[in-house]
């Protein structure tokens, strides 16, 4: 079906196409995505995080990435499909996948933030226990509207 593996440095451009893709078909590219997504290296797994690509047949089809908050905690973040392979459910995979990998490592909890535009994608966090929790003052993007998190139970 799908495999996953972790993020190499030849990655980079699809790492941040496929994010760039539905950033630009919902919202617009801000300027912290652009500094995350063009610098994966220094913003994300030189500060603890990790980066995961989706493969289908050998062939790039989506990514994610946990970025370190804390000790124990983290973000999930840039999840992204190619639009031809939406809806087949690869969500659920990928979701299945980063929890499995979380607890796996022992993390306390993960958070994310999203927007309530994407229905289907609250949905989907919701489906797998995310709950919504009071969003930061500070958020660093202008279409996060909620933050969810999900405590991992080790």
């Amino acid at each position: 079906m799908i495999d996953f593996r972790p993020y190499k440095h030849a990655d980079a451009e699809a790492f941040k196409s496929l994010n760039i893709e539905w950033l630009e078909a919902y919202f617009e590219v801000e300027s912290y995505d652009e500094l995350v997504l063009s610098n994966p290296q220094t913003e994300i797994l030189d500060k603890g995080g990790s980066i995961f690509m989706v493969l289908k047949e050998g062939k790039t089809i989506g990514t994610f990435a946990f970025l370190k908050k804390g000790e124990g905690l983290y973000e999930f973040s840039k999840m992204a499909l190619t639009p031809k392979e939406r809806g087949k459910g690869y969500g659920n995979l990928m979701m299945q996948f980063a929890i499995r990998y979380a607890e796996q490592h022992h993390w306390n909890s993960l958070i994310l933030y999203s927007s309530t535009i994407l229905k289907n994608s609250i949905y989907l966090y919701r489906k797998f226990g995310f709950k919504e929790v009071p969003i930061d003052p500070d958020i660093k993007y202008a279409r996060g509207n909620i933050k969810m998190e999900l405590e991992l139970t080790n």
